[in-house]
């Protein structure tokens, strides 16, 4: 059941960070344009290669870091405060009714062919998601991995299948030339998976929190 736990928030924490207008989402959908529905599977297979790089390495190569409870600590309450700035955000964009899908048609054209090539290069050049892997995602590695390689595997295939799952279905219906959903019930997803991380960032402040008083 532990390791189900840590699947299901990897995903939901995820699919709130997928479905986040950004680079990669120009990326899909001009490729879905371009070259049909396989754009976004592709975009994400370059995007989940660089992810898996950086997990490894936060994995083998942090382990002792992440063994420190001081070191541990702080790297909760960071990525607890980041995840609630995001949760922030998200609320703040859902109620304002501020975000639209239709809106990344323009200006986020790459030039880039090979879209395996740019999802990794779209992602790696985006500060967001540095500072997202610096301070959420190593938080959340630090947790799985305390079920050791396993609970890292479930926390990557979580994390990784909402990119899949929502750039699928982006590249899917903009291919076929269909609006995926209104820009009202986009904005209502995004406010209700802004609650959900904003109640998640609570646990990891609090889990680091714990950390430091140990």
């Amino acid at each position: 059941m532990v390791l189900w736990g840590i699947f299901i928030s990897a995903f939901l924490i995820g699919f709130s960070g997928a479905m986040m207008p950004g680079p990669m989402l120009g990326v899909t959908i001009d490729g879905s344009l371009k070259k049909g529905w396989t754009a976004g599977p592709l975009t994400v297979l370059g995007h989940a290669i660089l992810e898996l790089i950086l997990i490894i390495i936060m994995t083998l190569g942090l382990k002792d870091f992440f063994s420190n409870p001081t070191v541990a600590g702080f790297i909760g309450l960071f990525g607890g405060a980041f995840l609630a700035w995001m949760g922030y955000g998200m609320i703040k964009s859902g109620i304002n009714k501020a975000l639209s899908l239709e809106n990344q048609k323009a200006g986020n054209r790459t030039g880039i062919r090979n879209l395996v090539l740019a999802g990794a290069l779209v992602s790696i050049t985006n500060p967001y998601f540095i500072l997202w892997w610096a301070t959420t995602g190593m938080e959340s590695i630090r947790q799985a991995y305390a079920l050791g390689l396993i609970g890292v595997s479930f926390f990557f295939v979580g994390h990784i299948l909402s990119d899949f799952v929502w750039y699928s279905a982006i590249s899917i219906a903009f291919s076929r030339g269909k609006k995926l959903i209104s820009n009202a019930a986009y904005c209502r997803i995004i406010l209700l998976l802004g609650i959900f991380i904003v109640a998640f960032s609570i646990y990891f402040i609090g889990s680091g929190w714990k950390m430091l008083r140990m």
